[in-house]
């Protein structure tokens, strides 16, 4: 298919970009990568009726590592920050995570701020974000403010941008010290969007018990879900094996997978607790490597 009509609009800065959004409002969508939205305008499942680009601005690939974490500009592409040393010594795990995108030529051209915003469940770096408490900026004419990623994905493929609003840059927090961490997903063929994924920081102290937890399972809710819940069976107990299945099985009271021509409702529950059973056991090993 072919994308219903539309007009362009070529940001030449950010400041720029809100001009242009303040003038369209919601019947505008910014044009980052493009990897995912002209894919979606291609089928017709969205419309814009004006595409602005911000794909020409200055300095658009910036990647700052700081004492606090990885500071990402929004319109950097995946693979820059996949290939980054620094970023791979900092948050290995959000180069995994970036490298199981799509494929190389995808990750080439798709942004990180872009796959964000499309905000897809499926996809792994909202998941990501949420796992490493990511703050993300926003900019509008009206000024600045900073959205925790926890409040940023409202449902599928919706976030709370407002419509005269655009990201910015995006803050991925580094983990604690000698943590362990890991990465894993299920999906039909290489490249694939997941049908069910989970990722893992863990954690421990000098006496081999959980002192930090955070995980998050997607592809199998309307948004990624971060299971506060299961973290705080964790936090203060030795992780043993009996005790990782135990409280990964708890993970389907928090999900809500729907069924699709790919796997069903009770495939995605069964993946959701085998990938977070499997993610916790990774990163404890990490922990005692690291």
């Amino acid at each position: 298919m072919k994308p219903a009509s539309f007009d362009y609009q070529r940001a030449e800065t950010l400041e720029h970009a809100c001009e242009l959004l303040s003038e369209y409002g919601g019947d505008a969508k910014i044009l980052a990568g493009g990897q995912s939205l002209i894919a979606a305008m291609n089928y017709r499942l969205a419309r814009p009726t004006v595409l602005i680009d911000v794909g020409h601005i200055e300095r658009k690939n910036e990647v700052l590592v700081g004492k606090d974490g990885v500071r990402v500009k929004a319109t950097t592409t995946q693979k820059i920050v996949e290939d980054n040393g620094k970023v791979i010594t900092t948050i290995p795990v959000l180069t995994t995570a970036i490298g199981n995108i799509a494929h190389t030529q995808v990750r080439n051209r798709g942004t990180v701020g872009g796959s964000i915003v499309n905000a897809d469940p499926a996809s792994e770096l909202p998941a990501i974000s949420l796992l490493l408490d990511a703050e993300f900026t926003v900019k509008s004419n009206s000024g600045t403010r900073t959205i925790p990623a926890d409040e940023f994905f409202v449902t599928y493929m919706t976030t709370s941008l407002e419509p005269d609003e655009v990201l910015t840059s995006i803050l991925f927090k580094t983990p604690p010290s000698n943590s362990g961490w890991a990465f894993q997903e299920v999906v039909r063929r290489e490249g694939d969007y997941a049908m069910a994924g989970s990722s893992v920081v863990i954690d421990v102290d000098n006496n081999g018990k959980c002192c930090y937890s955070r995980l998050v399972v997607f592809g199998v809710s309307e948004t990624p879900v971060r299971a506060i819940e299961v973290e705080e069976m964790l936090l203060g107990e030795k992780l043993s094996k009996t005790l990782i299945k135990e409280v990964s099985g708890q993970i389907v009271e928090l999900i809500e997978p729907e069924a699709d021509v790919h796997a069903s409702e009770s495939y995605r529950k069964d993946a959701a607790v085998t990938l977070l059973t499997r993610a916790i056991s990774e990163a404890l090993v990490r922990t005692e490597l690291s």
